[in-house]
């Protein structure tokens, strides 16, 4: 799910968004899954991997800019690149490889500083 302060509202639409992370721009949103329990984005990272798409889970968008329509992801460039990687559409319904990323992308939080 998307975190209450992230500044995502029901049924929005992210396609087509600048994709954001800790060092610079990742890459585009390609397609959004909007599904209760498998909430994610899709993003075209061509621009910086070629021909590699990543899955990104809706708890690791950190913030949506709506005017100059950015979504901004937890984590630095090298970490979202690290992430299990994405081949098929098959995977976006796949429990397992789905359970995996969001893992992944949770292991990534750090811990607020005192």
């Amino acid at each position: 799910m998307y975190a209450q302060d992230s500044g995502y509202t029901s049924r929005q639409t992210l396609v087509g968004c600048t994709v954001e992370a800790a060092g610079g721009t990742i890459g585009h949103v390609d397609r959004q899954q909007d599904q209760p329990g498998m909430q994610h984005l899709v993003v075209d990272t061509s621009m910086w991997m070629f021909g590699r798409s990543i899955l990104i889970p809706a708890g690791a968008v950190a913030g949506i800019d709506t005017e100059t329509r950015t979504v901004k992801v937890s984590g630095t460039r090298e970490e979202i690149k690290a992430a299990p990687r994405f081949t098929t559409d098959s995977e976006m319904a796949d429990h397992r490889y789905l359970s995996a990323v969001g893992n992944y992308y949770l292991s990534l939080r750090r811990p607020l500083a005192p």
